[in-house]
């Protein structure tokens, strides 16, 4: 018995629909990938709430001040000593024993973008009143 294939010859087409559902599963795929690694990275535990202000020129990187007790200081106001939140009271005590025990060790001050000016120089005037003078500012590049 004899089939019958056709005489004339069909030209093999390409499934837009499947092809558009393969596109779209990967855009989701990576937009919630994307999503969960910048969550991740927002939630570490030392992590201080600010948002460093920029400079064009950074005359020493981090890694120059060997061990230096930093300062946080965010938007809202609120001081930080090595990551823990405090009070001025705290933050003058901590800087009075630190003039008494190493007058040299330096201090970094990270201080929020939205921060008071105000708040900035208070950090300076209490470090400067205890004797401790490497005091440096952290700033994105």
């Amino acid at each position: 018995m004899r089939i019958d294939l056709g005489t004339d010859h069909e030209e093999p087409e390409i499934g837009l629909i499947a092809l558009i559902d393969c596109i779209f599963f990967l855009l989701m795929f990576f937009m919630v990938a994307t999503t969960f690694k910048q969550q991740q990275g927002q939630h570490e535990a030392r992590e201080l709430p600010i948002n460093l202000p920029t400079a064009d020129v950074a005359l020493l990187p981090d890694e120059a001040a060997p061990d230096p007790l930093v300062i946080g200081l965010d938007a809202q106001g609120q001081f930080y000593i090595d990551g823990q939140p405090s009070s001025v009271q705290q933050l003058q005590e901590r800087l009075r024993q630190q003039g008494r025990v190493n007058a040299d060790r330096p201090i970094r001050i990270d201080g929020d973008q939205g921060a008071s000016y105000q708040q900035v120089v208070q950090v300076l005037d209490l470090c400067g009143f205890e004797g401790l003078r490497q005091v440096s500012m952290r700033v994105r590049q």
